[in-house]
């Protein structure tokens, strides 16, 4: 592949990949097919988990219209989807939205890119850690028979504790590569995919139930996004929905692990498109599901119940599926743990491309030599996250609540950047392969961006509210607002000393700016030999 040497203080002579600066950073090619793909894609939305954090959330912003909450936030994914498909089809690269934004806007643009993708997973990799705890003594509990033990987790010190062996045992499966991280999917996906449809279907027989009597039969106004009370409690319930249907992306990380495509779309882009259409599926039919069920009342099981908001489905297992009701604690639990494991793939190869391109230091880019893991990044990204989930146990009422929230506002910022890029990157070509080639590449991933950083900016003034998310504050300034700032601050400072340190990637030698002509005028002069 690339000529050019990524060690070398200048770029080296100008030959088809030093024209783009793509390169291989040692990953082992072809080890991953459609179905493997799709299964780490799963794991990564973690349904069980995603759900039972986030249905909560979504209620108490948009009531019954949660599903069409839902619902919307589907349709920027989409959106967004139809930008990466174009993106990984022209620059496939386990850096994604980094190296596709730095390709489309420059250095600068395409670091911060990188930088909010690294920081959703950190959040959400925290956050995955704090339900695993939560559902591992709930399991306990009802498998003894003793509702005190549930009670363990509130313990701050046990917590944290349980937490970070949590976190180094999903370190330690990753750490030993692709192929252990897929066995270990396979199991988990099936089982937690299994409990959930039964769980589902087990709401709305039960939402009918005359004993029930916060039961109540679904609506289609439910589905109408327009009754939403407000446009800020439309904006704060998208982005929540926005963190359900977050994750697909990272089946598109592994496309220089992934086997080749027979048909015009490549191995992880398949996936990702069939990954989406289950999520909307599965996730507008369980909010339904649910606010059939529970409700918006604030009795025990009643989404209106500030106790349960952030971990609705602990209080809805016994409830809806009774003695079974361990089956969905323990989906619920390898479910988080499955998705600690798989989300860690998406920061560390982030992380590895970002050091590859020298947008980061040298070491993050090591690939262990028997495994072939980036087990450099992959630590760094756990310990971060480990860190953060201790010191936000601390500091916030309802860390869980929280986190999602500031996670949906980070998802929103790269995801729009990302999204915008194949708009600018194929402004020139798409209108040369005629009208199709201009909607997917051109208007609808960049009308999915603009929704996004619309929502982003909202979102995040709207945080700054004592009010928002947990009710959380620090001076009067609520806590989620204080997270998405300090945390886009942090990144603006690393990339500034990074800049000092290794100005050839900021200088635009490493990773060039250009558009879809520039590179496929490229492919061709080479094609004819003509290159030099």
């Amino acid at each position: 592949m690339a000529k050019y040497d990524l060690n070398a203080p200048e770029p080296a002579t100008r030959t088809l990949d030093s024209v783009s600066g793509i390169s291989k950073k040692g990953l082992p090619a072809g080890s991953v097919g459609v179905l493997g793909a799709l299964v780490i894609g799963l794991s990564v939305c973690a349904p069980a988990y995603t759900l039972t954090a986030a249905v909560g959330p979504a209620a108490a912003e948009a009531g019954y219209q949660t599903p069409a909450i839902f619902l919307m936030g589907f349709i920027p994914m989409l959106l967004v989807a139809l930008g990466y498909r174009a993106l990984n089809s022209a620059m496939p690269d386990s850096g994604t939205s980094f190296t596709w934004a730095t390709r489309a806007f420059g250095p600068w643009i395409g670091w911060m890119a990188g930088w909010g993708l690294i920081a959703a997973t950190v959040l959400v990799l925290s956050n995955l850690a704090g339900i695993a705890v939560e559902f591992l003594f709930q399991s306990l509990s009802i498998l003894m028979n003793d509702p005190s033990i549930a009670d363990i987790a509130d313990n701050k010190f046990v917590n944290i504790l349980v937490c970070l062996g949590f976190m180094a045992l999903a370190t330690l499966i990753s750490y030993r590569g692709m192929t252990s991280t897929k066995i270990f999917q396979y199991v988990t996906v099936i089982f937690q995919m299994a409990v959930m449809i039964w769980f589902v279907v087990a709401m709305f027989v039960g939402a009918g139930n005359p004993a029930n009597p916060e039961g109540r039969t679904p609506e289609l106004s439910w589905f109408n996004p327009f009754e939403v009370s407000s446009f800020s409690a439309f904006a704060a319930g998208i982005a929540v929905s926005i963190f359900v249907y977050w994750g697909w992306d990272t089946v598109l990380t592994m496309g220089e692990e992934t086997k080749p495509s027979k048909g015009r779309l490549s191995t992880e882009s398949k996936a990702a498109l069939i990954l989406i259409a289950i999520l909307l599926v599965l996730y507008v039919g369980t909010a339904t599901a649910t606010v059939a069920y529970a409700g918006l009342g604030d009795g025990e099981t009643g989404l209106g119940n500030e106790a349960i908001i952030e971990n609705v489905f602990a209080a809805l297992a016994h409830p809806v599926m009774g003695s079974a009701a361990i089956l969905l604690s323990l989906a619920i639990l390898v479910s988080a743990m499955a998705s600690i494991n798989s989300t860690a793939i998406s920061p560390a190869r982030t992380l590895l491309a970002m050091s590859h391109y020298r947008a980061l230091p040298a070491a993050i880019k090591r690939i262990h030599p028997k495994y072939k893991s980036p087990y450099v990044a992959l630590l760094l990204s756990s310990i971060v996250a480990s860190v953060f989930y201790a010191v936000m146990r601390f500091i916030s009422e309802d860390v869980l609540w929280d986190t999602i929230t500031a996670l949906g506002m980070m998802v929103c910022f790269y995801y729009g950047i990302t999204a915008l890029a194949s708009p600018w990157y194929f402004r020139k070509l798409a209108p040369r392969e005629g009208f199709g080639s201009v909607l997917s590449k051109i208007v609808l991933p960049g009308v999915g961006g603009i929704l996004l950083l619309i929502v982003f900016v909202k979102t995040t003034v709207d945080a700054m509210d004592p009010e928002a998310g947990s009710g959380s504050n620090i001076a009067g300034v609520g806590l989620v607002g204080i997270i998405g700032v300090v945390v886009l601050g942090i990144g603006v400072v690393l990339m500034l000393l990074q800049s000092r340190a290794e100005p050839a990637f900021f200088r635009g030698q490493v990773l060039s700016r250009a558009d879809a002509t520039d590179d496929t005028s490229a492919i061709e002069l080479f094609d004819d030999g003509l290159g030099s």
